[in-house]
Formats: C-alpha cells, structure tokens, sequence
C-alpha cells in the first residue's frame, strides 16, 4: 500500500531522526549536486495492469523519500525532472492529470518543507502552467527562499536547448543596447543567464528505467557530471537504490578532462 499524501503524514515524517549515512558511503566524497531524470512511472504502473495515473502517484513518494535522505545525508542540492517541454505532447488526460497532481502534492507538502528548511524553486517556462499551480508555485518559491537547508530544484515544462536559447537571446538583447560588450561573454557570463543561475552544476546523474539518455535536460549543467543508469524503475526507487547510486559515484576517477596523477 502506498503512503498518503496527506501532510499529517509528514508532521509524523519530520519528528523522526535524520536518518544516518550508510557506512559504505564515504561522507566525505558525497556529490554537492544530485540531478534525477525520474523514469519509468508509466512502465511500472504497466507491469502491474494499473492506470498510467498510478504510476505517477507512486513516482511522487519516490520523490520524497529521495529528497529526505539526500537532505538527512548532507547532500546540498537535488534537481529533479518532473515535466518537459515535450511532455505535452501525452494524452490530455495524463497531462490534466498530472498537473492536478502537481497542485495537490505542493499544497500539501509546502508546511513541511518550510519545516524541513527546504528551498525550492521551479526551473522551466512556468507561465505556461495552469494559473492555480503557479501561484503555488509562486508562493512556494517565496515562502522557502531563506530556508537553509537542501536546494529543490523541479524542472517543470522545462527543456534544456529552450534554455540555452533563451540565455543567448539575454545576452543578445544586453550587446543590443549597448550595456554588455560581446567580448565580455564568456562561460560564467553565459551560465549567469541560466535558470539555475547560483546553483553549482550537478555532479551526479541518476536516469531511472534503463534509458540511456538525457531527453533536453540540463544540457549546459552536465558537461561534466557523472552519470548513472539503473534499470529501477523511478516508483521503485529507494534508498538501497540512491546508494547504489552514491557508490557508483565515489568509485570514479574525475578528472575533468586531465590525468590520473602519478603516485610517486
């Protein structure tokens, strides 16, 4: 049985201990930025001849146990693939649903995550979202931007060449009237542009379901992030999961284009 969505259930969430880092983890070598593209909600709903709808239920409890351990293990952003600019191109039926789903799940979880000290912020073209969901979204956005606790970053109808486009045209319009000179322009200039402007790039990928791709997503942001696939499922996603995860990750040489230094 799934657990409910309802906010006592993160009241009683929320007085628990944080839970510890597994000591297979180096606490040391923990990714500063985990993103997620959450795969796989149709498919797991699919396996078990049930509606797509409940899928996507089960992918949002996926989300929260996600977000709460990598907040209880110290990790200082998680961004998240909720919605894509291709996203609307699904039955309208999933689509409606999916934004009531939205609206729902936010209104529900905002007090604990104001609790929680989580900051959360919606990256993508929101204006184009139903008027009740971006008000949440609004109000969320102000209501945890002092918070000091793990940076939330969702992705909604959001989609990375759109924003590389939308960065060039800033930049584009500052050359225009003279306030920017393009020999300025350079990566930080550009990145400055960037929906996630004052967030660290993501060091760690996790893509879900077994698909090896990144589908638009943060296409400036992972040069050079590490990327893990698993077969799981996104509702099946769990911690025995994001650990595998984590160690996939802390078993990597990065170089960033160098060598392997030398031991003497």
């Amino acid at each position: 049985m799934s657990r409910s969505l309802a906010t006592t259930d993160l009241i009683q969430a929320s007085r628990q201990p944080l839970a510890p880092l597994p000591e297979l983890l180096d606490p040391a070598r923990l990714p500063a930025h985990v993103a997620v593209i959450m795969d796989g909600n149709g498919r797991w709903a699919k396996q078990r001849n049930l509606p797509r709808v409940m899928g996507h239920r089960e992918g949002v409890e996926a989300l929260k146990r996600t977000l709460r351990l990598c907040s209880d293990w110290g990790i200082g952003a998680l961004t998240t693939y909720a919605f894509s600019t291709e996203n609307w191109n699904r039955p309208g039926e999933e689509v409606s649903f999916l934004m009531t789903l939205f609206e729902r799940v936010l209104a529900r979880e905002l007090e604990a995550l104001e609790r929680e000290q989580v900051r959360i912020r919606f990256l993508g073209d929101l204006e184009q979202l139903p008027a009740g969901l971006q008000r949440l979204i609004e109000a969320a956005t102000a209501r945890t931007a002092a918070n000091t606790g793990i940076h939330f970053n969702v992705c909604t109808n959001y989609g990375g060449r759109r924003e590389l486009v939308q960065a060039a045209r800033q930049l584009a319009a500052q050359v225009a009237t003279g306030t920017l000179d393009p020999e300025a322009i350079d990566e930080a200039a550009f990145a400055a542009q960037l929906q996630t402007a004052g967030e660290v790039d993501p060091d760690l990928l996790i893509r879900t379901s077994g698909e090896y791709r990144i589908s638009n997503f943060l296409l400036w942001q992972l040069a050079y992030a590490e990327i893990h696939i698993t077969d799981v499922l996104w509702p099946d996603f769990d911690e025995a999961a994001l650990v595998r995860a984590l160690l996939d990750y802390q078993n990597r040489q990065r170089r960033f284009g160098g060598v392997e230094p030398v031991e003497a």
